[in-house]
């Protein structure tokens, strides 16, 4: 779906139009497969493109997190300790009972 958000004059709220575009997909999957995937409603047109809504979510955040896992090794020092790092998980717990928090 492609979304597009237009302007309109004397309107208080701010309205969406979605296009949808029509797209024929051939697939070759086992039958057992196709029976079970009809029964359950995901050959179903809406239910597909959520499938592949999700699936494109979950890749971008994962490309997301490649770049931020690279950008957090790139940078200069040493790597912390298990112990180093427990010892700060204990300073911030401490720091939030003291204010009242967790």
């Amino acid at each position: 779906m492609i979304s597009k958000c237009v302007e309109l004059t004397h309107c208080i709220s701010c309205c969406q139009l979605v296009s949808v575009m029509s797209v024929t997909v051939q697939l070759d999957l086992p039958d057992a497969l196709v029976k079970e995937a009809r029964a359950s409603g995901l050959l179903e047109s809406k239910r597909l493109g959520e499938i592949l809504s999700n699936e494109l979510r979950r890749s971008r955040a994962r490309k997301q997190f490649g770049e931020m896992l690279e950008k957090v090794r790139s940078q200069p020092g040493r790597e912390m300790s298990m112990d180093e790092i427990q010892v700060e998980v204990d300073a911030v717990r401490e720091e939030r009972r003291r204010e009242g928090g967790r």
